[in-house]
């Protein structure tokens, strides 16, 4: 086996290859100390490395496989129902779902905002916390959109409810901004809102005289799923993530 000599000259990371492979999840800093002695972490072209070699993150490759994303990671799942936005839960949890280093990053890959155990769809994960921020903020207005079906018909005059911007849900003190509802069936409807108050589509239905049965959240921003299968994920491209943020 060869092994690199010299840094790599361009795009090359100032972080210690140790310390780096740990944080990405795939050991502590000791395990990762093992697997380089063991000849495990290499270049893309088999030149084998050590912990004082500087390397292009992307031409990293540990047991041959390309290393993770590095920090500013943001993936898409679409959950499956049964499973809960958590670390540690009872049940299921959404980190069953992804590769088990996605838990143990430095940060930590995150879901960005929550669907609970029993709603499906798109849900978020980032270990870049300013980007959570900007996309849950209040202030940035980013609008998601879900698919609820329900316990009752329609009465035909939720919409105009929602999208008066006075509506009060129970032990607030401040009235919803306006919401977008679109009708697709007697029993099932498309509703945008730019806020994220707890439970808040299911509360807004109960305000209504109404139940959710099923929730599904199509999309953020101006990301949806596409031919994404439940249960599984994607790492999300600059562009991708611009549809979310707006920027």
């Amino acid at each position: 086996m060869r092994h690199a000599s010299r840094p790599a000259p361009e795009g090359h990371t100032d972080m210690r290859l140790i310390r780096l492979i740990a944080n990405l999840g795939y050991g502590s800093q000791r395990d990762v100390k093992a697997m380089i002695k063991a000849g495990r972490v290499t270049l893309a072209d088999g030149t084998v490395l050590d912990d004082g070699t500087k390397a292009a993150h992307d031409d990293i490759r540990v047991d041959g496989e390309p290393l993770d994303p590095p920090p500013g990671l943001v993936l898409m799942l679409h959950k499956p129902e049964g499973y809960t936005c958590s670390t540690s839960d009872p049940g299921r949890i959404v980190y069953e779902l992804l590769p088990e280093r996605f838990m143990h990053r430095n940060p930590i890959v995150a879901p960005v905002g929550r669907l609970d155990r029993d709603s499906t769809g798109l849900l978020l994960l980032t270990d870049d916390g300013p980007l959570a921020h900007r996309i849950t903020s209040p202030k940035r207005h980013v609008p998601k959109t879900y698919e609820v079906t329900l316990a009752r018909p329609l009465s035909g005059e939720e919409g105009a409810v929602f999208a008066s911007g006075t509506l009060m849900l129970r032990s607030e003190s401040t009235p919803l901004a306006p919401a977008e509802l679109v009708v697709s069936g007697p029993q099932t409807a498309r509703i945008t809102i730019t806020e994220g108050r707890y439970h808040q589509v299911k509360r807004m239905f109960a305000a209504v005289g109404n139940h959710v049965e099923r929730l599904h959240r199509a999309a953020i921003g101006g990301l949806d799923l596409g031919d994404l299968a439940e249960g599984q994920w994607r790492p999300l491209s600059p562009a991708e993530i611009a549809l979310v943020t707006g920027s």
